[in-house]
């Protein structure tokens, strides 16, 4: 049986995040959907979703006639995991007239039309599921997924001892990959666990509090102050005060300044004295800009940035409550940002383009400071986005 994770047409609803990749490669908890799926059900899972990013992300798809198809905006659960794996061939799963999954052996295309399930018999979910609904759900959905993964991850294998140099409380809730450097840290595990990847480094003087994830590679600079729930995505580069975040992959933010409440996508980097607002003045109620809806979204009284993939911000910008980046964008300021910076900016200011030849060559400069480079998949992406902006 081949697993497949669908996008909705409503993923649009997750800008800036969704314009570079499917919903399953949104990072949350310790894992992305994708690599969540993969790790429990011990087999290859592929996506279904735009054409734009269909080579980037779906993989050579096995020949088969029996496809489970997964809503990639559905969060794990060990009950939907039951759910899912227990249906028979021609079902389908709702909760609430939202479909869930569905084993079929169609060859479904996106978005998914579910009028061309009719002959499937409905089943519905009698356990809670929850969906993402918008790009800032995956602040609110991390706690619960990081206590999940490392639960996934116990069941398989033992974590690496803790150094005796570390001032841990509840080390039970604390695991280790091979190859981390933990040494002369402080991290308080009794709020929640806190994982530790391959080859990851926590300098000196480190304090972390969990709910904590930090992914294979990523370093935390000294004197780091992190409490949950918070996840550091792969080869990231992390320092100063952050709360309750999301860090996708090969991102930076080295140095003092805080960031709360936010999601920073990949391949973004923070300058240093950079600070975002999570609260406004008034302690009311905090809206997203979302250009892709034409729409303010309510993200309730608490929310920091969301920087789209590919941004920059300058040193010591303060970055304003509820504020959305679009990719490929430059936050160039010493005051306080607007609430919405458009796709491929270049100057905030002016409204200046960022042009798409000094974009790409860009991107490849800070591609090659961690031994990356920006794939012919990845290009043709942004050369897309670049044209539909147009």
């Amino acid at each position: 049986m081949q697993i497949i994770l669908f996008d909705t047409e409503t993923r649009n609803s997750f800008y800036p995040f969704s314009l570079i990749r499917p919903l399953s490669a949104f990072r949350c908890g310790i894992f992305t959907t994708r690599e969540r799926w993969s790790f429990v059900l011990q087999q290859d899972v592929f996506t279904l979703t735009e054409d734009h990013l269909s080579a980037a992300f779906s993989f050579a798809e096995i020949k088969e006639d029996d496809y489970l198809y997964i809503n990639a905006a559905a969060v794990y659960s060990n009950e939907l995991l039951q759910a899912v794996t227990s249906l028979a061939a021609e079902q389908l799963l709702r909760k609430n007239n939202q479909l869930v999954a569905v084993r079929t052996k169609q060859k479904l295309v996106f978005p998914v039309d579910q009028s061309l399930l009719v002959n499937c018999t409905a089943v519905e979910l009698n356990a809670p599921v929850r969906f993402l609904q918008f790009a800032f759900d995956l602040v609110t959905a991390n706690d619960e997924l990081i206590r999940t993964d490392i639960q996934l991850i116990r069941a398989k294998k033992l974590s690496a001892p803790i150094s005796s140099a570390n001032n841990v409380i509840n080390p039970e809730q604390v695991f280790i990959e091979d190859g981390a450097v933990v040494e002369y840290c402080s991290i308080n595990a009794s709020s929640g666990p806190v994982y530790i990847g391959k080859d990851v480094l926590l300098m000196e003087g480190t304090m972390i509090r969990g709910p904590f994830a930090a992914l294979d590679g990523a370093v935390v600079k000294m004197g780091s102050k992190i409490y949950g729930a918070t996840t550091v995505g792969k080869k990231c580069t992390v320092g100063g005060e952050i709360k309750n975040s999301i860090f996708f992959d090969y991102s930076n933010k080295a140095h003092d300044g805080y960031i709360g409440d936010a999601v920073i996508g990949s391949w973004c980097n923070i300058g240093a004295g950079t600070s975002c607002s999570n609260v406004k003045n008034t302690a009311g109620e905090v809206k997203l800009w979302n250009p892709l809806l034409h729409q303010w979204i309510s993200a309730g009284t608490k929310c920091g940035v969301m920087l789209g993939d590919y941004s920059k911000v300058s040193i010591n910008a303060s970055l304003t409550t509820g504020m959305v980046s679009g990719i490929c964008s430059n936050i160039l300021t010493t005051g306080l940002s607007p609430k919405f910076v458009k796709d491929f900016t270049w100057n905030i200011h002016t409204g200046e383009q960022y042009i798409l030849e000094k974009a790409l060559h860009d991107i490849e400069n800070w591609m090659q400071m961690k031994q990356q480079t920006l794939t012919n998949n990845d290009k043709q992406i942004l050369e897309y986005i670049y044209a539909q902006q147009k």
